[in-house]
């Protein structure tokens, strides 16, 4: 096994045990090359593998973070689906259930979120994703069919994103995104598994491409005990 492994697997055991507890800084790399005997360049790629994995944070300029392992990290600062985040999340076991994916017309409501005209075709995905057995997150999709055409079931069961960049050769380009509390809706206490919780996380998302046709709007419900949304803020 290469070392940078060894490393990787030993401070891993420490995060999960609680030797090294949530929050807390990683020793720095001098302290790691030391006790392991390795190279920085072999340090840093443990120290990537963490991060890869979930167990911990890079901050600029501050060092290395042990990140909570009861809450699944989202990172807030980037356009990333969920497919992405979910190569994140290794060591948790996800699944993905399309409920439903339609072509409707718009009403005069979603019309003006789309920024197009009443009746405009309009393709709807609804989603639900399992973290570790459980029903955790419900998405729901509304893109301009005209704008992202030929969606299905198996293309929303993998990435509509790399579907989007690699098939349709569109560039997405960014995104304006709220986040909030909100009650949960009945549908929301009938498709998650929310256990008596009234709330749930709205993460609310307007995707743009690169020459500024707003494709799509999704709105992202999460269990509010599951997930830490991260940003990095610079002066």
């Amino acid at each position: 096994m290469p070392k940078y492994l060894n490393i990787y697997h030993e401070l891993a055991q420490r995060i999960q045990e609680g030797t090294l507890p949530a929050e807390t800084k990683l020793p720095s790399e001098t302290e790691l090359m030391h006790e392991f005997e390795a190279s920085r360049g072999t340090v840093r790629k443990a120290i990537d593998a963490l991060q890869e994995k979930g167990f911990v944070r890079k901050h600029q300029g501050k060092g290395v973070f042990v990140l909570s392992q009861e809450a699944i990290e989202f990172q807030f600062n980037g356009i990333v689906s969920f497919s992405e985040a979910h190569r994140r999340m290794g060591r948790h076991t996800v699944e993905t259930d399309v409920l439903s994916c339609e072509v409707l017309s718009a009403s005069a409501e979603l019309a003006s979120l789309l920024h197009v005209a009443q009746g405009t075709d309009v393709t709807r995905i609804e989603r639900i994703r399992q973290i570790d057995g459980e029903r955790v997150i419900r998405d729901i999709n509304h893109f301009v069919t005209a704008l992202v055409p030929g969606l299905t079931t198996d293309i929303a069961q993998g990435s509509i994103y790399q579907y989007i960049e690699e098939t349709l050769g569109r560039q997405i380009s960014y995104a304006k995104r709220k986040i909030e509390a909100r009650p949960a809706t009945m549908e929301d206490q009938e498709r998650l598994d929310l256990h008596d919780m009234t709330h749930v996380i709205v993460v609310t998302n307007d995707t743009y491409f690169y020459e500024g046709q707003h494709f799509e709007r999704t709105e992202s419900r999460h269990r509010l005990d599951k997930f830490q949304f991260t940003d990095i803020a610079r002066r």
